[in-house]
């Protein structure tokens, strides 16, 4: 049985994550400049690797 505590606690830091990506998004799209664009795409992909790692851990624990 998968720890319901752990499983809630990912889920919720998935969906901060996600917030964090969406977030970074509509920043990127009202800033401009290519180094304000390399720093947002730079965020961006640390916090999507963040989302595919979080996933991953969340879908072990539910085995």
């Amino acid at each position: 049985m998968p720890n319901a505590a752990a499983l809630a606690a990912l889920e919720k830091e998935i969906a901060d994550v996600r917030e964090n990506i969406r977030d970074l998004t509509e920043q990127a799209a009202a800033y401009s400049g290519a180094e304000d664009d390399a720093l947002s795409a730079d965020r961006i992909a640390e916090q999507e690797a963040l989302l595919a790692r979080l996933q991953k851990e969340r879908d072990a624990l539910a085995r």
